[in-house]
């Protein structure tokens, strides 16, 4: 039996492949550019690139590609051959060190936001090589980063180092005032739990919402949904379980961690779990982790829906975002210490992290903003959209004796300058899980709940990084100037505690207690893309973004107009598609049954005096739902033709928000209504009922 062991990343050019293809000068060199950002020598490049060519040759390849993430919210990929033609008529296999490094795909068609005009087709995509490349399909697949030919970032990935660059600059600020020299390098590391959907594709094929828009448009509620709780953690069906192992295999062939899989909550709903790597790896892994789950479910009979919340009524999925960070000598900076210093050293991080999403709750809120979130957010088991903090009893009684100058848990000794003796030692589980909480900390780490499915990692992370970088920035300016350094950090970690305070909630955040108690704390709550998105261009968000390098201002602009592009342009698509679905087969359907069920009346009560009360007020509730479902989707028509002529973006956002997916609610409630009165044998599509529970 082929052992694990024996096949993980066989198909990536990581560590092991390079000591053994490189020599020790160029293998040396890379390194230095891997871990430390140093420049790349061309020569390096050309000595990589051939070993590169020949490993990925001997591994079957014929092609290569540069691996990018534009702002479309999936991967893109343009496949170029290793053949160059030779004197006497064949061809050679060649892939030159300015190949690896660069290359030049047609940015024409990618979004913009208005960066350049389309006539400014072209595009460059840069080699990451911090992020190993792999083999998939014949093709050597390397990641990159994408911009325009003016320069600026066309993708999620530039921003993102960007981010890890400036959270790496502020965190070596403070260590050094610890004393912490030997550091050369802090990182963020992620990992990014993954919740998914199995349904069986012959029934996917019969419904045009899921093939168009990855969610159910129409659908009530089966008799059984997840009331009785038993699916989650439940024992994994056949099916899924060979999807699962064939998952597994796939994903560790390309050298990504999948370590966790069980059922998740709603029948049919599912989640694997990696293990955590570095923040840019661990999006890039998360980008092909959900290609290839698709891919694998294909060949099972399956797919695999990633939309947040493909069916009403049960759980929606989310991506829980496992958030540290660590230093080149292996400290987890959110883990206590041994010491009082070292549990100083944590305090001051964590009073950043406090701070950090206090002060830029919009940008975390934008970060995770789309449609499919929308729905998603604020129930079952999916944090609402007001950003809060959850620190568990414990810790938040250590914080509330720094802000009081009080011994904490009694002592009666003589008080370290920082409020408390000494820290109590935090194992991994002191804290209870609080799932209705948007970011948790969880012993070492911060769980950011509120991403959707199908996001990329990428955004919430790079406005997570660039907020803690700018409070670090600004602890290590105070502190840097401070002749009491002592005096100074306790004096910082108590007046941050207390200035911010508000963002820390221990309890049910499905509370409407506690909706109403954030409104008087200040807390935001942006509850649609439509309004959190706008927020990005604020001046204390612009100011802070591009005084990192995050973004140009630019960029910053162009961000916001694409995003919510994406919001109008989906929500089109699902509006046009309901409209389709209604005209052309619910309403057919519906009208057909009630007509049919009229002439049986009318055979019937021809043949004997019967007075088919049950017929007749079936066809009385028919006749009157069919009216219903035609005036909604004239409606939802009308609303869909006045969006045609908004030209401006902000505002053609908040009119989806206000008039089409209101429209569009009111055109499934009455659709909804129709389909438990109506013949399962006229009912068009698939049910609720065979989607959940068919595989």
């Amino acid at each position: 039996m082929e052992k694990v062991t024996d096949y993980f990343g066989t198909m990536v050019f990581d560590d092991r492949i390079m000591k053994a293809t490189l020599s020790e000068k160029v293998y040396k060199s890379l390194k230095r550019t891997i871990d430390r950002g140093t420049p790349l020598d061309i020569s390096v490049a050309n000595a990589v690139a051939a070993a590169m060519k020949d490993w990925a040759i001997e591994k079957g390849a014929t092609h290569y590609t540069h691996w990018f993430q534009p702002m479309t919210g999936v991967t893109a990929e343009k496949h170029d051959s290793f053949i160059s033609p030779a004197p006497d008529g064949r061809v050679i296999m060649e892939f030159s060190g300015k190949e690896l490094v660069k290359g030049e795909p047609d940015a024409s068609s990618f979004p913009s936001g208005g960066l350049r005009a389309t006539f400014e087709a072209r595009g460059y995509t840069a080699w990451d090589p911090t992020s190993y490349a792999f083999i998939k399909d014949g093709t050597l697949y390397i990641p990159t980063a994408f911009c325009s030919y003016t320069g600026e970032a066309l993708d999620k990935k530039v921003p993102l180092l960007r981010s890890m660059e400036a959270l790496n600059r502020q965190a070596l600020r403070i260590l050094k005032l610890f004393g912490n020299d030997k550091v050369k390098s802090v990182k963020t590391s992620v990992g990014p739990e993954q919740e998914y959907f199995l349904v069986d594709r012959e029934l996917w094929k019969q419904r045009k919402d899921l093939i168009m828009t990855g969610r159910t448009l129409f659908g009530a509620m089966p008799p059984k949904g997840q009331e009785m709780e038993d699916h989650y953690f439940g024992t994994i069906k056949p099916r899924v379980a060979e999807y699962m192992a064939d998952l597994d295999k796939e994903l560790w062939k390309l050298g990504i961690l999948a370590k966790t899989k069980h059922n998740e909550v709603a029948p049919a709903q599912h989640e694997l779990a990696p293990i955590y790597d570095t923040t840019n790896i661990a999006a890039d892994h998360n980008q092909l982790t959900m290609e290839v789950m698709q891919k694998v479910a294909q060949r099972h009979g399956l797919v695999c829906l990633l939309h947040e919340k493909p069916f009403a009524g049960v759980n929606g999925s989310g991506k829980h975002n496992n958030w540290s960070i660590s230093t080149d000598q292996g400290v987890n900076l959110l883990s206590p210490g041994e010491t009082p210093y070292e549990n100083a050293q944590f305090l001051l991080f964590l009073a950043a992290v406090i701070k950090a999403v206090d002060d830029y709750q919009d940008l975390l809120r934008l970060s995770v903003a789309t449609a499919g979130n929308d729905h998603r957010l604020g129930a079952n088991e999916a944090p609402p959209a007001v950003i809060s903090i959850f620190l568990g009893d414990e810790l938040t009684s250590v914080l509330e004796a720094i802000e009081n100058d009080a011994p904490y848990g009694g002592y009666e000794k003589e008080k370290m300058q920082l409020g408390v003796d000494v820290l109590p030692k935090f194992s991994k589980d002191t804290t209870d899980r609080n799932r209705t909480s948007p970011f948790a900390f969880t012993g070492n780490k911060f769980e950011f709940r509120m991403l959707g499915s199908s996001n990329s990692i990428s955004c919430a992370n790079i406005h997570l990084n660039a907020a803690v970088a700018e409070e670090l920035r600004q602890f290590a300016d105070q502190l840097e100037k401070a002749k009491d350094f002592e005096s100074a950090l306790h004096e910082l970690i108590r007046d941050t505690i207390k200035a911010h305070k508000r963002i820390i909630f221990n309890g049910n955040g499905y509370d409407d207690a506690w909706i109403e108690e954030a409104e008087k704390r200040g807390l935001l709550n942006l509850k649609t893309t439509a309004d959190a998105m706008p927020k990005i261009c604020d001046k204390k968000n612009v100011e802070m973004l591009t005084s990192h390098g995050i973004f140009t201002e630019a960029e910053i602009f162009s961000r916001r107009d694409i995003m919510l592009e994406n919001y109008i342009k989906t929500v089109n698509i699902e509006a046009q598609t309901m409209i389709d679905m209604a005209r052309k087969e619910i309403i057919p359907a519906v009208a057909k049954f009630a007509a049919d069920t009229a002439s049986a009346v009318s055979v019937k009560s021809s043949v004997a005096s019967v007075a088919c009360k049950y017929e007749k007020k079936l066809i009385t509730e028919l006749s009157g739902l069919v009216d219903e479902m035609d005036e909604a989707t004239t409606v939802l028509e009308e609303k869909v033709a006045q969006l045609k002529d908004i030209e401006v973006i902000v505002e053609a956002a908040e009119f989806i928000r206000d008039e089409v997916l209101p429209a569009m609610e009111a055109l499934r409630a009455a659709a909804d209504k129709a389909e438990p009165v109506t013949s399962a044998e006229y009912w068009p599509f698939p049910t609720y009922d065979k989607l959940l529970f068919g595989v």
